[in-house]
């Protein structure tokens, strides 16, 4: 019994150092029921999960050892859901024939499941749910011990909500400055373009060419943040200029040049994002052979995002419309630039946009300024995501409108990086950031079709409307929830983003095919 008495306060200790330098909730599990399994006499198999209320009162599964991955829309426990928001403390038996709701598993016909009830100071958390044998019985002995076993999970898994919460908060305080930046930049490009695309066809443009330079994630981040500031020195320069709509004669193009000092005064700050961004905006007219301005810089002189950023800038304006130009086709477009590779241009940032061509144009479809014409034939190759299975696109999300799919398929992208995210337990901050980019890409499509149904007289505008807001408004309430517990929130998300682009798509975009003429 001595023997016995140690070994359990060992487990009890090694449990409290594990929690204290790891927070993954499926790496305690591990590890708990490799340490259970050394006292036969507890009967716990090895199986088992942590479930923890959302805000709503709802139990999430958010962690599982030897269990189907799941959230809260797979394993339903439909006997702990019924038994409330109770405020119980001693570990309890499931009744076998309401352990599971649904198909049961092999490893779950001959087990029951006891319960450890999980409490903070702010109250009840959740549930360790533990696989037990079908005959098993509490006795005393054992009770104290899982009652003492409740406890010391409940400590580790409130720490864990807690690293949780924090590192969501951390991210939180980052994006903020993020935005002030990027809505800078985008200041000055609603001056000169109506809806402001260029910025992100821009920035997408840079990021496909730094991903195929191989340059290191860190920096790529850096890219993303900083290039929509290449021209906020537009901010300072005069209407009569910046929108005219004619060529600009010599003292206006001096005026006009003048932009990339403007942004390099406003952009004064010493830490590495302000640094670069104001190299950007100071940079990116600059060209390899040292003819452009401000300062005439040559080669390797000009920084390495500014020369991205330059390529980027130039291929997005010549195949954009402007009030003094129509829009290249892509091929001249992109045989300038080639033409330009080694004056203008970087001939390694040239390489790698000629190698992204595909990229580059789903990016200018994603983010297409004008309104989309339902029967526009894309010849785009298939996209080829790296988490397709969750999500996967087929035939049956067609709505018959090649861009409205290309939207779609964009849309699935995400969510299946979101999945990746949550699937591989890489923390709340990547859910926060992949939820943003969720909210901000379905803006940017409902956008775009919201004017192509109002353009062509669709019936069901009012209806996708609203629809569309209440999306945005679940949005912005599982921002809110991320807060709360980042832990339940995760979860919730992927069955909402899943549930809600297959309905929507399936139940309303399919309407749509009446634009392109063809049956409903």
């Amino acid at each position: 019994m001595s023997r016995e008495i140690f070994e359990i306060s060992k487990l009890f200790f090694e449990l409290t150092v594990l929690g204290g330098s790891n927070t993954d909730l499926e790496r305690l599990l591990q590890r708990l029921f490799g340490m259970l399994g050394d006292f036969p006499s507890l009967a716990i198999e090895p199986h088992g999960a942590i479930l923890l209320f959302n805000p709503r009162r709802k139990l999430v599964q958010v962690a599982q050892h030897g269990m189907d991955e799941a959230g809260s829309g797979g394993w339903a426990w439909d006997a702990l859901h019924t038994r409330g928001n109770t405020e119980e403390t001693v570990p309890f038996l499931l009744p076998r024939h309401c352990a599971l709701a649904g198909d049961v598993p092999d490893y779950a016909t001959n087990c029951r499941f006891l319960i450890l009830p999980l409490h903070s100071e702010s109250g009840h958390l959740g549930y360790a749910c533990l696989a037990s044998s079908s005959e098993s019985v509490l006795s005393p002995r054992n009770l104290n011990f899982f009652t003492d076993l409740g406890r010391a999970l409940s400590v580790l898994v409130g720490r864990a909500q807690l690293d949780a919460i924090i590192k969501v908060r951390e991210w939180e305080l980052e994006e903020a400055r993020t935005d002030a930046i990027h809505r800078l930049g985008s200041a000055s490009e609603y001056r000169d373009n109506e809806t402001g695309w260029h910025v992100m066809r821009m920035t997408n443009y840079a990021l496909a060419i730094a991903r195929q330079m191989n340059l290191p994630e860190a920096q790529r981040d850096l890219l993303f943040v900083t290039a929509p500031m290449h021209d906020v020195g537009k901010i300072g320069i005069p209407d009569a200029v910046l929108l005219k709509q004619g060529l600009l004669d010599e003292d206006e193009m001096k005026t006009m040049r003048s932009h990339a000092e403007i942004g390099e005064t406003i952009l004064s700050g010493h830490d590495q994002l302000i640094t670069t961004a104001r190299e950007i905006a100071a940079a990116h007219h600059e060209y390899w052979d040292g003819k452009g301005y401000p300062r005439g810089l040559a080669g390797e002189q000009i920084p390495l995002l500014a020369r991205i950023c330059a390529v980027a800038d130039v291929f997005d304006a010549l195949t954009s419309r402007r009030p003094y130009k129509d829009p290249w086709p892509l091929d001249e477009a992109l045989a300038y630039i080639c033409k330009q590779s080694g004056s203008q241009f970087d001939p390694s940032v040239v390489e790698a946009f000629c190698a992204v061509q595909d990229e580059v144009r789903r990016v200018r479809e994603l983010y297409r300024d004008d309104i989309i014409d339902p029967k526009q034939v894309l010849s785009l190759p298939s996209p080829t995501g790296k988490n397709e299975t969750w999500v996967r696109w087929d035939d049956t999300f067609s709505v018959g409108i090649d861009i409205i799919d290309e939207h779609h398929r964009y849309l699935f992208d995400i969510v299946n990086e979101l999945h990746g995210v949550v699937a591989n337990r890489r923390g709340g901050r990547e859910v926060a950031r992949l939820l943003k980019a969720l909210d901000l890409y379905a803006l940017v499509h409902f956008r775009a079709e919201e004017r192509m149904m109002e353009h062509y007289g669709f019936a069901g505008l009012s209806k996708q409307q609203k629809q569309h807001q209440a999306f945005h408004d679940r949005m912005r309430e599982f921002h809110e929830e991320l807060h709360a517990n980042p832990l339940t929130a995760q979860h919730d998300v992927l069955d909402f983003a899943r549930s809600w682009l297959v309905g929507h798509i399936r139940d309303e975009d399919t309407q749509l095919r009446v634009l392109a003429g063809r049956p409903t």
